[in-house]
């Protein structure tokens, strides 16, 4: 095993994560105006992770792998957001070490995006081990421009309780800090057990789809800014289309 490889990975999954923290910068105090921009926030990290998840991970788990295995994949994805999911709200939005219910909701988005972080991770790591020219980088880059919203949302929970602007960035960089591990971890495996490699793939594609269509979707579109969520969707997904006829990735 290169040593160098895994450095790089982790270094890779490392950047994905400082990237969140950039996204908390601007909030500070919350007003107006940052709410009504949300939306659009949401909306753009929700188009830049679908064009990732089939660009980036899906088309590369067909080419790699049967049908089959794809499905397998993406079942496997799907079960592990959702299960995680569940196990955090059951268990979050009940415990009174919290206090009020607005601080049970901001550690609950902490919690949920910082196990949502790790299927981010996969994707890294999968990319990086497999051999197609330009997919790594092309997911890294998906990876970290869909953080940096997310880093923005997830400032904003806090900054409504009272959270410094300092806070609110360390916070951010935190729910993403299995984002190197994941990436490790996947590279590891996949480097080990190459036939994983569309399941892998298949893997992070369906949890992260199905963070977009429980989560970060509905939550998008539901305050009252849809046309805003959706021209988010559509520039997230336009620079991910961009990015991908740059790096040549196919």
């Amino acid at each position: 095993m290169d040593g160098a490889a895994v450095i790089e990975v982790a270094a890779a999954g490392l950047a994905t994560a400082l990237a969140t923290g950039i996204g908390a910068l601007p909030i500070g105090r919350v007003d107006a105006r940052i709410m009504a921009w949300r939306a659009a926030l949401l909306g753009s990290a929700a188009g830049a992770m679908v064009v990732a998840s089939v660009v980036g991970l899906l088309l590369p788990a067909l080419d790699e792998g049967s049908t089959t295995e794809v499905l397998l994949g993406l079942a496997l994805g799907t079960a592990f957001l959702l299960a995680t999911r569940s196990a955090l709200q059951r268990r979050g939005m009940h415990d009174a070490r919290l206090g009020t219910a607005g601080r049970r909701r901001a550690a609950l988005m902490l919690l949920v995006l910082f196990v949502h972080s790790l299927p981010e991770g996969f994707a890294i790591g999968t990319a990086w081990a497999s051999e197609r020219e330009g997919l790594g980088v092309f997911v890294l880059v998906a990876i970290a421009l869909q953080n940096i919203p997310e880093g923005t949302v997830t400032a904003i929970p806090l900054a409504l309780e009272g959270a410094g602007r300092g806070r609110q960035v360390l916070a951010a960089i935190g729910t993403s800090l299995p984002q190197p591990v994941g990436a490790v971890a996947a590279f590891l495996l996949v480097e080990e057990i190459t036939a994983l490699l569309p399941v892998s793939f298949a893997f992070a594609a369906g949890a992260m789809l199905a963070l977009v269509a429980i989560d970060v979707a509905p939550d998008a579109w539901a305050d009252g800014h849809r046309l805003r969520a959706t021209a988010g969707a559509a520039a997230g997904a336009g620079v991910m289309v961009l990015c991908a006829v740059a790096l040549d990735v196919s």
